[in-house]
């Protein structure tokens, strides 16, 4: 690293100014201090405004994600962790091994560069943890009062090993919904983070990287039908969504669906449904009947999957309805999301 920026940033009590975003040596002293010091890897280092890379076998798959969550800083993570851990989510739900990162910054002009490099630092640890780094990006500076301190935009890239075709559109009647854990501590997390509520356990963000997970499930299962990571809207949203792309009916059963006490007695307090609650470190796996208590006890195996369960089953339905068995022996409809319940949670 280039020693003469690094020590003209006053990372412990300066802030974001107009100058970080013009281009200049001030915006290079930013990412030589705080990006290139962080997120250190041999592609960026070489300092272009593209990486080049070799593609290995296989069909590549790219998402991006933008993130601008409030608060920033939650129980169990940050803006920073998140964006890394919810872009490489996005493109491991196609049985894809994710390969790179790319990281665009829209930072306000007065924004503490201390909790700048705060974000920065847990990006850096969170794509180290998960090997896969972060080889180029984009900084930009806005006026104070048009943004909300730093909003993250990631991009990923990875490649889908030969015969393995995972898609919201393939899944069948007979097949067999799972879910990798219990749900809602994402969003129960920021919301109790954001109107300081205090409750008798602290309940924390579920954010996790699920690539070694996805990894195991599609190499016991290369045949899996659907993986689909149930962030905003839930897993009643996201369930909704894979029944219209399949065409076809769920039926799940409420007492077979984890969710926390904590979190389920948050929900009643805030008058939310845990169903529609944003998740971050879940994901729903549709497959074959025959598949499904292999990957059960794969998923269960896994630190990320120790409370997996199978929710319900997949059938023949025209109308694409979610239905639920409740836990007093009815049935209602599992609708998708009406309005937003929590704004800003990714």
């Amino acid at each position: 690293m280039n020693e003469r920026f690094s020590m003209r940033l006053n990372t412990r009590d300066g802030t974001v100014d107009m100058t970080h975003g013009s281009g200049g040596r001030a915006m290079a002293q930013l990412i030589e201090a705080l990006f290139v010091k962080h997120f250190d890897n041999e592609l960026l280092r070489q300092a272009n405004d593209q990486a080049a890379f070799d593609v290995p076998a296989g069909r590549m798959v790219m998402s991006t994600d933008g993130h601008v969550i409030s608060p920033l800083f939650f129980p169990g993570g940050d803006i920073g962790s998140l964006s890394v851990h919810g872009t490489i989510n996005d493109v491991v739900m196609s049985g894809a091994r994710p390969l790179y990162l790319s990281a665009g910054f829209i930072l306000e002009e007065g924004f503490p560069l201390s909790d700048l490099e705060k974000i920065v630092m847990s990006m850096g640890r969170a794509a180290s943890a998960a090997r896969v780094p972060i080889v180029t990006g984009d900084t930009k500076v806005v006026e104070k009062g048009k943004a909300d301190g730093v909003f993250i935009t990631t991009t990923g890239v990875g490649v889908v090993p030969e015969g393995v075709t995972i898609s919201g559109d393939l899944a069948q009647a007979g097949d067999v919904i799972l879910v990798n854990g219990s749900i809602g501590d994402h969003g129960v997390a920021i919301m109790s983070s954001r109107e300081n509520l205090q409750f008798e356990t602290t309940i924390e963000s579920d954010s996790a990287a699920l690539h070694s997970l996805v990894a195991g499930m599609v190499a016991a299962a290369p045949t899996i039908h659907c993986l689909r990571d149930p962030t905003r809207g839930g897993l009643a949203t996201t369930l909704n969504e894979l029944a219209q792309q399949s065409q076809v009916g769920m039926k799940l059963r409420e007492t077979s669906i984890p969710i926390r006490p904590a979190v389920s007695a948050a929900c009643e307090l805030l008058g939310l449904d845990p169903l529609y609650v944003a998740n971050e470190g879940k994901l729903i796996c549709i497959c074959a009947q025959q598949d499904a208590q292999r990957l059960l006890e794969v998923m269960q195996a896994h630190p990320l999957g120790r409370e997996a369960a199978i929710i319900g089953e997949v059938v023949e339905d025209q109308y694409a309805f979610v239905q639920m068995q409740t836990r007093f022996g009815g049935s209602r409809v599992v609708d998708w999301l009406a309005g937003e319940q929590l704004p800003r949670i990714c």
